[in-house]
C-alpha cells in the first residue's frame, strides 16, 4: 500500500483512509530524523499502529473530538502513543495525555508545526500549518466546496465562517494546500472567491 501523499525538502506528508466515513488519516514525517506525528487517530487501530511503526511517530494530535475521529485513541494510547487534544474538546476523548493550545509550534523533527485554534465545527477544533511548506491540515473545518457540519451539539455557523475568514483566509495565500479531515485537497485560493455564498446559504 502506498500511503505517500506529498513531499517537499525535509518532509514526507503519508495518508490513510479508514473508517465508516472516510476519515482522512495523516502521518508527517521529517525525513531528516525519520521523527513523525500522526493526526486524528479516527480507526482501524491495527492499521494505524502499523503506519505509527513503520514512520517513527512519536505523538498522536486530534484536530477535534468527533467520535468519528478518535475511535484508535484507545488503542495507540496502549501502545505508548501519546495524544494531544484542546482542552474545549478534551471531554469528547475516551482518554488523552496533554492539551493543545493555540499558536504553540510542535517540533516534529527539524520540522515545525503550528497550531490554529478553528472552532466552529466543534468548539477546540484545531488546524496545523507546517512550516515552511503550503501544507494546511484543516480537521473538519474546511472542506472543498465549504466549512464542516455545524449541526451537532457544540457547533456554531457564525463561529467556523469566523475561524475561515479570520484565520485561514487572511492569513494564507491562494497556493495553501488545505488537507481536510475527509475527501480531497483543495486550495484557499480555490475555496475563498466563496465565502460569501457559504454565508448565505448559511450551512
Amino acid at each position: 500500500m502506498t500511503t505517500l501523499h506529498w513531499s517537499g525538502t525535509g518532509v514526507e506528508v503519508h495518508r490513510v483512509v479508514v473508517g465508516p466515513v472516510d476519515n482522512n488519516v495523516f502521518v508527517i514525517r521529517c525525513t531528516a530524523t525519520g521523527e513523525a506525528v500522526l493526526i486524528d487517530a479516527a480507526n482501524e487501530h491495527n492499521m494505524l499502529l502499523e503506519l505509527c511503526e513503520a514512520l517513527g511517530v512519536r505523538t498522536v494530535i486530534e484536530t477535534h473530538g468527533h467520535w468519528d475521529h478518535i475511535q484508535a485513541v484507545p488503542a495507540l494510547r496502549d501502545a505508548g502513543y501519546e495524544v494531544g487534544v484542546t482542552a474545549e474538546d478534551a471531554a469528547m476523548l475516551p482518554s488523552y495525555d496533554y492539551l493543545l493550545e493555540d499558536e504553540t509550534v510542535i517540533e516534529v523533527g527539524r520540522l515545525r508545526l503550528h497550531t490554529l485554534h478553528t472552532p466552529g465545527h466543534t468548539p477546540g477544533s484545531m488546524s496545523f500549518h507546517l512550516q515552511d511548506t503550503p501544507l494546511l491540515f484543516t480537521g473538519d473545518t474546511l472542506f472543498p466546496g465549504g466549512p464542516g457540519a455545524t449541526k451537532y451539539e457544540g457547533g456554531d455557523f457564525t463561529t467556523i465562517i469566523g475561524s475561515i475568514e479570520d484565520r485561514i483566509f487572511s492569513r494564507f495565500d491562494g497556493s495553501t494546500i488545505v488537507l481536510p479531515g475527509h475527501g480531497d485537497n483543495t486550495t484557499v485560493g480555490t475555496e475563498s472567491p466563496h465565502l460569501d455564498e457559504w454565508v448565505a446559504r448559511g450551512w
